[in-house]
């Protein structure tokens, strides 16, 4: 059994349809797995393995991933009947009273869910610590962090509890985690994937809904399953010419790749392990027949544009908080949420509607001034996150200054993609000298995620994937 467990979801799903493993074996394999291994790693924080057993007589014969088990995040990706708490104490008790389209569609696919995992507090930071919940550890090294916000997935999937496990981004939230992982993880285009139907977007268009997996071919198949306009949403991104699970066997071609091995802040030091794997990354795509130059977009250093980011994510902790008081049915009082969510909330509610307007519209033309450097070229390299990997309690939770200080080179890579709202991909390219993963990113246009995978799963036949944490019962 240990063998189809360290298949991927695609793997899988064959083994259950060639008979060599049932939907039961295969999720029971998993229920141990977790057991044995969640109790050091702090995954997942509602398990739901009696349900799950319970609804696997009731799979679709004919889907297409019939019985493999999955996890999803506990921020978005609601459930009925089933808690939800977004890493926030705030929440206790909640229930939700209906399934988010996306799980909806992994539920038709076949997809058995064990559980929710673990996210930082309403996700606004890197590293999955919650006070409610405790420390995500990473699988390479337990002292070190998985990411965040999707930490619990990516966890749990490097861990080879599962083989996929979905996660969303608001400012790298699918990427980090899955470059300290050693995953794939791959932002899409703003629009791909319904929020509904509680939701039109998230974090004002800026987070988006994904997964993060071991293989390019587990990103395209799932990602084909979820994504896709719904009636009712604000907007969709534009269309895709077919499948993206097409198009990892399709060449890419030679394209015009762009890199950059510094950080876009001048004040931010080089680090010798980010530049090591972005330079590792540009000569591969060299050999692999691209024109591959060091040249990036001026505006990724923008110095103001951490400011008019971290305003709108403001508003929008404090909007949520809102509607939680709401929802819960009495207010939410700032001394129950932790010090860097108290004042985010504060620092958003001294925000007026004009404020964010004008945030906002900063925002739009901050995305042409981007969108302009892919006139010339197809794809940029650039590291997932501008700084090593951290250990636990680098962000420290009383210390909001050091704290924030280390959030803003960290997701210099990261957050302006979620402005611009282009797809970005990590890839598991690069370990340090102490064996820990560095992703590295390939961003696209808007709408091209299917150049994305088809340069992804170019890179990952030339460069098989290792996934050394993988552990099983």
């Amino acid at each position: 059994m240990d063998e189809v467990l360290r298949l991927d979801a695609v793997g899988q799903a064959r083994a259950v349809r060639e008979g060599r493993v049932s939907p039961r074996e295969l999720v029971e394999a998993a229920i141990a797995t977790i057991r044995a291994h969640d109790g050091e790693l702090n995954t997942i924080v509602h398990p739901r393995f009696e349900r799950a057993l319970a609804e696997l007589d009731d799979l679709p014969e004919d889907a297409p991933f019939r019985g493999v088990p999955i996890l999803v995040k506990d921020l978005g990706w609601a459930q009925a009947g089933e808690p939800y708490n977004a890493g926030s104490s705030t929440l206790d008790g909640v229930e939700v009273d209906a399934d988010a389209h996306a799980v909806t569609r992994l539920r038709q696919a076949g997809f058995v869910i064990l559980g929710r995992t673990s996210t930082p507090e309403f996700g606004t930071t890197i590293t999955t610590e919650p006070v409610a919940y405790g420390p995500t550890r990473n699988p390479y090294d337990l002292a070190y962090s998985a990411g965040g916000s999707s930490g619990g997935s990516a966890a749990a999937v490097a861990a080879g509890m599962v083989a996929v496990a979905t996660a969303s981004d608001g400012g790298g939230s699918i990427r980090i985690p899955a470059s300290l992982c050693g995953l794939v993880g791959l932002k899409p285009t703003r629009g791909r994937a319904s929020h509904g139907p509680g939701e039109g977007e998230g974090w004002s268009g800026m987070s988006a809904l994904g997964l993060v997996s071991r293989t390019v071919r587990d990103t395209a198949a799932v990602l084909d399953l979820i994504t896709g306009y719904v009636s009712g949403d604000p907007y969709t991104a534009p269309a895709l010419p077919g499948p993206l699970a097409h198009e990892v066997d399709v060449e890419p071609g030679r394209l015009r790749i762009g890199f950059a091995r510094e950080h876009p802040r001048p004040d931010v030091p080089g680090e010798p392990e980010l530049a090591a794997a972005v330079t590792s990354a540009a000569t591969l795509l060299e050999k692999l027949g691209h024109e591959v130059e060091e040249s990036w977009p001026a505006a990724l250093g923008d110095a103001d544009f951490p400011s008019y980011f971290g305003g709108i994510v403001a508003g929008n902790v404090a909007a949520e908080l809102e509607s939680i008081g709401r929802w819960r049915g009495r207010p939410v009082e700032l001394s129950e949420l932790e010090p860097r969510n108290r004042s985010m909330a504060e620092a958003g509610r001294g925000r007026s509607a004009v404020d964010h307007i004008l945030a906002m519209r900063w925002v739009d033309r901050y995305r042409r001034r981007m969108a302009a450097w892919w006139d010339g070229h197809d794809v940029l390299l650039v590291p997932t996150l501008g700084i090593p990997p951290y250990p636990l309690g680098w962000f420290p939770p009383d210390d909001l200054s050091t704290s924030f200080g280390r959030t803003g080179p960290a997701v210099a890579f990261t957050s302006p993609f979620n402005a611009t709202g282009q797809p970005a991909i990590s890839l598991p390219l690069h370990r340090t000298a102490a064996g820990l993963p560095v992703g590295v990113q390939l961003v696209a246009a808007a709408g091209r995620e299917d150049l994305l995978v088809r340069l992804a799963a170019q890179v990952e036949r030339a460069h098989p994937f290792v996934h050394a944490a993988l552990r099983h019962s």
